[in-house]
């Protein structure tokens, strides 16, 4: 069995920077009100007119990453693309990146599995190389939020926290064993999944068939839902228990992680799950406070910033973590 390593890292945010202040002017919130329930300052957020969507801001991230890892386009085997918010209803976004970087013909595989969507992408492509099928792949997670937010008081408790952007990662087969990525464990619980949901338009609530039901636009399910304290309540038990399994398949403990890259929620969350293991602010990496929550990006572009900063270093036990709706909630291991 074959070994698979991160040999390169990307990422892309939009220009655009949406501060606190920025959104109390069109809607009833405030700067301390969003910093204290979820550590977020700013966000970014794709402008009209820029030439960004959920596919484009993957391509930029991905080019970063194929370019440090001395990767040609030519060589990638197969592309994984994580993302709740595709371009289109259908086909997904991996065969856009194929497309618009002109990749030869192989697969692209999307993944829908939302905050935990990057890690449950790098479990694929570390099972498609561990069993010698694919040697070079493309990972990717890339979110558009900002474009199916509502920007009013009813949806002030969830549109504060999102934001745009996207990370990208090129795992490659290796010849040291025991070395990259070492483990990954993923794992739901369906029967939460309306707590953190995004029900329409789909094809339970077409376009036309919402419209003659809400006439007057009241209750339209174009909106995410969160059902916050739920979902906070789950997240610090599912993100200590999974972090655990993880070091224990490995016969790894706490004192072992070098570095800690959680999904960025909520800051509130990764300072919880930090406090539990008894982590030093040295151990953890966290930016939502610059991005918010970009979902299934969230993770790349905190690797690649930490990485980017010298806080990832060869030899390094790296912990990645996350939480989000389905229930979906994983982990990966990797010695870097």
């Amino acid at each position: 069995m074959y070994q698979s390593k991160i040999a390169g890292l990307g990422s892309y945010v939009p220009e655009n920077v949406v501060t606190n202040d920025d959104l109390s002017e069109i809607m009833d919130t405030n700067d301390a009100w969003i910093q204290e329930r979820t550590g977020i300052k700013e966000r970014r957020h794709i402008e009209k007119g820029d030439g960004n969507t959920t596919a484009v801001m993957g391509v930029k991230a991905a080019k970063i990453a194929l370019e440090r890892a001395e990767i040609s386009k030519d060589d990638v085997d197969l592309i994984v693309f994580a993302t709740l918010s595709p371009d289109y209803y259908f086909p997904g976004c991996g065969v856009q990146v194929q497309e618009m970087m002109d990749i030869h013909t192989c697969p692209a595989l999307d993944v829908r599995n939302q905050c935990s969507g990057f890690i449950y992408a790098i479990s694929v492509a570390d099972q498609f190389i561990k069993t010698g099928m694919y040697k070079n792949i493309l990972v990717i997670g890339s979110e558009n939020h900002s474009g199916g937010l509502d920007f009013t008081d009813r949806g002030r408790s969830v549109s504060v926290i999102f934001g745009d952007g996207a990370g990208a990662a090129v795992l490659t087969r290796s010849n040291h064993i025991g070395q990259g990525i070492l483990s990954t464990h993923l794992h739901s619980e369906g029967k939460h999944a309306k707590e953190l949901s995004l029900e329409g338009p789909s094809t339970l609530h077409w376009v036309p068939e919402i419209i003659a039901e809400n006439p007057q636009g009241d209750d339209i399910p174009y909106y995410p839902y969160m059902n916050g304290q739920f979902v906070f309540k789950n997240a610090i038990q599912r993100f200590s228990e999974v972090i655990m399994e993880g070091l224990k398949a490995n016969g790894l403990e706490v004192k072992d992680i070098d570095m800690l890259i959680p999904h960025q929620a909520n800051l509130r969350i990764s300072q919880f799950i930090q406090q539990k293991l008894k982590l030093g602010d040295d151990k953890v990496y966290n930016n939502i406070q610059k991005y918010g929550n970009t979902t299934a990006a969230s993770i790349p572009i905190a690797l690649t910033e930490a990485w980017e900063e010298g806080k990832v270093k060869d030899g390094d036990i790296v912990v990645l973590a996350a939480f989000g709706s389905g229930f979906t909630w994983a982990s990966a291991i990797i010695e870097w």
